[in-house]
């Protein structure tokens, strides 16, 4: 009996010390200055709720993050900060808000949603990186999909964690190969360097997947202004068109499509973001099985850790119109996290060598990796195709509308792989 309760005593003790351990690390963590890292989106104007999307997702990797102990660099563990800029969608006030961050000693700063913007931001952190290089900056792009910012514009110092609209559209023309209903395609996308790459690449894809396919149009809307898209519909719909092809996000696509429903648009939608932002909402009953889309990853992907991951984040927003998850928003931040962790420093250029070539399991349920010869993340893709919920393969809905996604195609990472003609320059020291 003696004996029973002295191993029980000791479990105690070592339990016991153990918590003070970990008790002890946490309150020195809490001591430790913030790894800061800046976003720069557009929160006003708009886009503003594509901002607060983004925000949303990246603070959930923070927070998980730093819920794990934040990052272990050589003096200790230090959580992360997320600091929100509005760069108003414009590069101009992008370019004040960076260098806002790096007036404030920010090393990382982290936007996506404009393409134009994006470049505008790669070419002042070159110049701003060889000018101070006690003050560099690592560029994380997450959603800014121009192919030329891994391609000829490329730089040691960006990072793009989205397929580029290249490996996107090859992904939506393969599913649009098996679909021989389709006989001619109207483009229609924002007026900006990323809708003019979609429509380019999207002439590239059927040209080589579908060259029966005719192109019944091929226009330009301004991004951000156009408050009624009936004019728009009223084109498609005279052109016969079967189907529509559109690079369009945010307002710009949920107005487009809920123009398409109004109007009775009797059409496919092949589209890069049908599937976020209300546009399931507003096509509702008109969007089921006609509503195509293409994603990294999507909430009915499939699997127990995607499902947890996804119940996680509804749990930490629960507010059906937060309901969108951008799994590679937060897991980028979580890479970020574990290359810090793993240079034992949050020094830009040691991080930005640690991530290049780095692999990353994605909370085991979605394998990311980057390819250093241009900082491209090679990782999965799906096609998707919009349902009631309920109906086979499509176990959540989007959004509290009713309506979600089931997988058509799934495309392996290994096999999005694209060609590049990045020849980058990396630093010295």
């Amino acid at each position: 009996m003696s004996k029973g309760i002295g191993a029980r005593a000791a479990r105690w003790l070592r339990l016991t010390a153990l918590a003070c351990c970990v008790f002890s690390m946490a309150a020195h963590a809490a001591d430790l200055p913030p790894v800061k890292l800046a976003l720069i989106e557009g929160m006003s104007g708009p886009f503003a709720n594509a901002g607060a999307m983004v925000e949303r997702n990246l603070r959930f990797g923070v927070e998980r993050v730093n819920a794990q102990g934040g990052v272990k660099l050589a003096d200790g563990v230090h959580p992360l900060q997320l600091v929100v800029l509005d760069g108003k969608g414009s590069s101009e006030a992008s370019l004040v808000q960076l260098r806002a961050a790096i007036d404030e000693k920010i090393g990382f700063v982290m936007q996506g949603n404009s393409s134009a913007a994006a470049a505008a931001l790669v070419a002042a952190i070159d110049k701003q990186n060889a000018r101070e290089p006690d003050h560099r900056v690592v560029f994380l792009n997450y959603s800014a999909d121009d192919p030329a910012l891994t391609n000829d514009a490329c730089s040691f110092w960006h990072f793009r964690f989205d397929a580029h609209a290249g490996m996107r559209m090859d992904a939506l023309a393969d599913a649009l190969k098996a679909d021989r209903a389709v006989k001619k395609v109207y483009l229609l996308n924002q007026d900006y360097s990323f809708g003019h790459d979609v429509s380019r690449e999207a002439q590239r894809a059927l040209k080589e997947r579908r060259p029966d396919v005719v192109i019944a149009g091929d226009e330009f809307h301004p991004i951000g202004r156009v408050k009624d898209f009936a004019p728009y519909i009223a084109k498609i719909r005279a052109s016969g068109a079967d189907a529509v092809i559109t690079g369009n996000w945010g307002n710009d696509l949920t107005l487009l499509v809920k123009a398409a429903r109004e109007q009775g648009l009797d059409t496919k939608f092949y589209t890069f973001y049908g599937n976020s932002l209300g546009a399931p909402a507003a096509l509702g009953d008109a969007g089921v099985k006609r509503v195509i889309a293409v994603a990294d990853w999507h909430p009915n992907a499939g699997g127990a850790a995607s499902d947890a991951y996804y119940q996680a984040f509804r749990a930490r927003y629960p507010a059906p119109a937060d309901d969108y998850l951008v799994a590679r928003m937060p897991l980028m931040v979580e890479m970020l996290a574990a290359a810090m962790t793993r240079a034992g420093s949050a020094d830009p250029l040691a991080v930005a060598r640690t991530l290049e070539g780095m692999k990353f399991d994605g909370e085991r349920f979605h394998a990311m990796s980057v390819r250093a010869g241009d900082h491209q993340t090679i990782q999965p893709l799906y096609v998707i195709e919009m349902d009631r919920a309920g109906a086979p393969g499509v176990k959540f809905d989007n959004e509290g509308s009713g309506f979600g996604f089931r997988t058509l195609l799934a495309v392996p990472a290994d096999k999005t792989v694209p060609p590049t003609t990045c020849r980058m320059t990396r630093p010295t020291r």
